[in-house]
């Protein structure tokens, strides 16, 4: 089904016909001369009266007669139309479709909890009509089985450098779910104008392990980084006192004074220095 427009014209000029019409019959009957003209305008202004139909504003009137598709009326205001025909109305507004939160897997196999919010609006009325059953529905189904299709593609987190990841990438993932949502529901003649994450978390029987894994793995990378700037910290002081020449150390100095300052900066806590004050002997 393809949209298009039907045989329309202003209703208010519709209306000044329908006036012009019932006078002239009430004069023919007043008149009485000429009664089967007077029944036959009385039917036309029938048919006249059942074409008129309002069209609100970021609205849609779909004309269907006798089962026949013969258009859609965009424009807002009145308007006279195809007599006798059924007219459906279908909303043109943006509107929002929360999403309930679902339990999947992601492609590690961690069960995690997701949900999303999609915003959407119908750009093609002849599709959301015809072509599905219950449009509305099917911006439901479709954008719950979508957002399991996309968890499934990443793991919740990535632990190590590189890859995407749902917790991480979420800007990523969220153009991705769009995408997928834009092919699935152009049959029904909608349109997706966002798709964003609303909710995300590992399920509660994982919850606290996975919260263990990242508190050792931020303790980890806390290290590292700890690590990588004393060894700098200790090579720009052994390089700083051999250049100014402030006291020559030999290979065994040297790695005592390694040891120390690495005990030192690496340590969690403050260090406390024993001074060796010489002996009594």
């Amino acid at each position: 089904m393809q949209e298009k427009k039907p045989w329309v014209i202003n209703g208010f000029v519709g209306l000044l016909g329908l006036v012009a019409v019932d006078v002239i019959g009430t004069l023919l009957l007043i008149d009485k001369e000429w009664p089967a003209l007077a029944i036959v305008l009385a039917l036309f202004s029938i048919a006249l009266l059942s074409s008129l139909t309002i069209v609100q504003p970021n609205q849609a009137m779909v004309v269907t007669f006798f089962g026949s598709y013969s258009g859609t009326i965009r424009r807002s205001g009145i308007w006279m139309t195809i007599p006798f025909s059924v007219r459906k109305k279908v909303s043109l507004r943006v509107r929002n479709f929360n999403s309930a939160k679902l339990k999947v897997n992601d492609i590690e196999g961690n069960p995690i909890e997701i949900a999303a919010v999609v915003v959407f609006r119908v750009v093609d009325s002849a599709k959301a009509s015809f072509d599905v059953d219950n449009y509305e529905q099917f911006v439901e189904i479709q954008s719950e089985t979508a957002l399991r299709h996309v968890a499934n593609k990443y793991p919740y987190d990535t632990f190590e450098d590189g890859g995407y990841s749902l917790r991480g990438n979420s800007d990523e993932v969220a153009a991705e779910l769009a995408r997928e949502l834009q092919e699935r529901l152009s049959v029904a003649g909608v349109e997706v104008m966002e798709a964003r994450l609303t909710h995300l978390a590992y399920s509660t029987e994982i919850a606290s392990a996975m919260l263990q894994r990242q508190q050792a793995a931020a303790i980890i990378a806390a290290r590292s980084k700890i690590v990588e700037g004393a060894v700098g910290m200790v090579q720009l002081a052994i390089s700083q006192l051999q250049r100014e020449g402030v006291i020559e150390l030999d290979e065994e100095r040297k790695a005592a004074m390694i040891n120390n300052l690495l005990v030192a900066i690496v340590s969690d806590r403050s260090a406390n220095p024993v001074i060796n004050t010489g002996s009594l002997y």
